[in-house]
């Protein structure tokens, strides 16, 4: 499986210093939309997995992370690159909508 999950632990390591873009998404199981978008999540790390890192963070078992960020409604994907957020897609969108989000950030 292409996507790992992170935690408040070792998201500094995983995400914020990983040399490609990372697509974070931000989830919790009990969330319906959370289940719609995972397999859109999973198409695109399959598609960009060499371009990019996809990972999870559950925000009910890790909720610092969550806090810092100013998650207030999942499912909610984040890209950070070079250390640092570049942007945000909120509920469970087309995987179009995420891949030309995404692409902004991989010739750039």
């Amino acid at each position: 499986m292409l996507v790992s999950q992170v935690m408040d632990a070792t998201f500094d390591d995983e995400v914020l210093k990983h040399h490609k873009p990372v697509l974070v998404d931000f989830w919790a199981p009990w969330c319906g939309p959370c289940r719609m978008v995972a397999p859109v999540v999973d198409e695109i790390a399959n598609e960009y997995g060499g371009s990019i890192k996809v990972v999870k963070i559950n925000t009910d078992e890790n909720p610092s992370t969550a806090t810092e960020y100013g998650i207030r409604s999942i499912p909610t994907l984040m890209i950070f690159k070079n250390g640092g957020r570049v942007d945000t897609v909120i509920g469970a969108v087309p995987k179009s909508t995420l891949a030309s989000t995404l692409n902004k950030y991989l010739t750039s």
